[in-house]
């Protein structure tokens, strides 16, 4: 038992460590610059603002500013995570619901 156990953990390992060993490093595009790892539109589009638009001023400044790419990712997740849990939570709680509901009231007729 214990030998298949360390059997399945160490294909866990593999499988999560294969995918991140094989996704490639990002290369330098067109103008020379590497682009980063996790930038999303919002860069894109301030660019372009500030292409079409050189003297535009934004009405106002975030409270926050994150340190990196990947912080906004972490909070984007995360911000993810907790809608999904929610979202699962009510459902299940409403299947429930249902649930109890027919076994209390086994006249009812669906």
């Amino acid at each position: 038992m214990k030998r298949q156990n360390g059997f399945l953990l160490g294909l866990i390992v593999l499988l999560i460590v294969l995918p991140l060993w094989l996704v490639p490093a990002p290369v330098a595009g067109p103008d020379g610059e590497v682009p980063e790892a996790f930038a999303g539109a919002d860069g894109k589009a301030e660019a372009l603002i500030l292409e079409i638009a050189p003297d535009y001023q934004p009405w106002f400044e975030p409270f926050f500013e994150p340190p990196g790419g990947e912080f906004e990712s972490l909070l984007f997740a995360l911000q993810a995570a907790l809608g999904a849990g929610f979202i699962g939570f009510w459902l299940g709680g409403a299947m429930m619901r249902e649930r109890l509901k027919k076994q209390s009231d086994p006249t009812r007729a669906d």
